[in-house]
């Protein structure tokens, strides 16, 4: 079936301006981003592991052993591991037949600059429970021992992530060559190091397949509730049975999986975000989807394979209510804002309307805070990381990297606004002053 609806049609010379503008400090923060990503899944691998003695090791250790490990031909071979290389293919192979031959409603995105419309499936959800349906039937008929195997062969996976990302990387790039395709405003700078990275074209796809929103939602995320269920089944082979697993791993299992499950229910809610409407497909999104999602959010389930932590219920009462108190933040702060923007307004929120017509919350969670989500996305990352204790800062290192993500992406938000809406946004600003924190940033 087609998936674009035609309004009108412009010279692609027009629709795909030189970019003149770099982010990420251009070419060579691009450069050094590309090395860093892969450089820092490792690190938070042999920095944190029990290979490694500790979480970290020994700091007096980590000079010598850096420099004996990088001219050692046996290490470096050890980071690829062909088994899991197949499985990840597979894995991978798997999402892509689900998105197929699953059911699903075909929805339109965002008018395009050509004035088309993109039509995406939504069945992210359904390949979510056929995911978990088939893993859970296969640990209870052969035992928590027979899914441990991502624990056991967790730097070979990292490695076949990366190549994949490596790939999708290198061939949208080619691909954005041929006639038609339809750049992205920031990908398109004539330097290959930067639009490689960046992503040179907007919605890369083969046929209805899109590339962006598939591995948005699908192999790198559920992928990650997988990870973390290896995880419990490792603990619960090391303890004796799931009866023995602790507080603290339930906990984290359970509050990243509601996470993936809801964004998964509410697939059509992506097509909005800056990721698909505005950035191009490149090594970022690819590497960051494939693999840093499932494997660097993952951190503490797999701390607390080795360093297991007991809660009891108090604790864990507390940590629960941390969690849910920014998921309620984040749910109903999303609930207003798409209301709002399918025309309906059920708690009569106030507005400011702009010089172009655009209508802006002002009350509401939007009336605290620019990006009140944003603030349930942050309390939300640090209840993840409470059940693994305070014995080490490594634990912690998602909720870091999270809120400098989501401080980069409000600035990005915010300059492109400032250039839509112009006198109008600095007027909404002091309606709601307020980033992300209210009375704080």
């Amino acid at each position: 079936m087609s998936t674009t609806t035609k309004a009108k049609s412009e010279p692609m010379a027009d629709l795909n301006p030189r970019s003149t503008t770099y982010e990420f400090m251009g070419p060579p923060g691009a450069f050094l981003i590309s090395f860093g990503v892969p450089f820092m899944t490792y690190l938070l691998y042999f920095g944190c592991s029990e290979e490694s003695g500790g979480c970290p090791p020994p700091l007096q250790s980590i000079p010598d052993r850096f420099v004996e490990a990088l001219s050692d031909k046996i290490f470096w071979a050890s980071l690829w591991n062909t088994e899991a290389s197949l499985i990840y293919l597979g894995w991978y192979a798997f999402c892509i037949v689900a998105w197929a031959v699953l059911p699903g409603d075909w929805v339109e995105g965002v008018t395009m600059r050509t004035g088309e419309k993109k039509k995406y499936k939504i069945n992210a959800f359904s390949t979510f429970l056929l995911a978990m349906g088939i893993s859970c039937g296969y640990i209870f008929r052969n035992g928590p021992e027979s899914f441990t195997f991502l624990y056991q062969k967790w730097i070979g996976f990292v490695t076949a992530s990366l190549v994949m990302s490596l790939v999708q990387a290198f061939y949208v790039y080619a691909s954005s060559y041929r006639p038609g395709a339809l750049l992205a405003l920031g990908g398109n700078s004539g330097n290959f190091i930067y639009d490689w990275y960046i992503g040179r074209e907007l919605t890369p796809s083969v046929g209805s397949f899109d590339l962006k929103s598939f591995n948005e939602l699908r192999p790198g995320l559920i992928l990650w509730v997988l990870v973390n269920m290896s995880m419990v089944c490792e603990q619960a082979v090391r303890r004796g049975g799931f009866t023995n697993v602790t507080d603290s791993m339930w906990l984290v299992l359970a509050f990243q999986t509601w996470y993936v499950a809801d964004g998964l229910y509410n697939e059509p809610a992506i097509f909005t975000t800056m990721d698909i409407t505005t950035d191009g497909f490149g090594f970022m999104l690819a590497v960051g989807d494939l693999t840093w999602v499932p494997f660097v959010y993952s951190l503490q389930a797999r701390y607390l394979v080795f360093k297991p932590v007991e809660l009891g219920p108090l604790l864990a009462a507390g940590v629960l209510g941390f969690n849910l108190l920014g998921y309620y933040i984040f749910r109903d702060a999303n609930g207003e804002k798409n209301d709002f923007r399918n025309g309906r307004n059920p708690k009569n929120l106030k507005y400011f309307t702009t010089s172009t017509g655009s209508k802006l919350l002002t009350s509401g969670w939007w009336g605290r805070s620019r990006h009140p989500n944003y603030l349930g996305d942050l309390l939300m990352a640090f209840a993840w990381s409470l059940p693994t204790g305070f014995d080490t800062p490594v634990t912690y290192f998602y909720v870091v990297y999270f809120a400098v993500l989501l401080i980069h992406r409000q600035r990005r938000d915010d300059e492109n606004c400032e250039k839509k809406y112009g006198e109008d946004w600095e007027t909404y600003k002091k309606l709601v002053p307020y980033r992300i924190v209210p009375f704080v940033y």
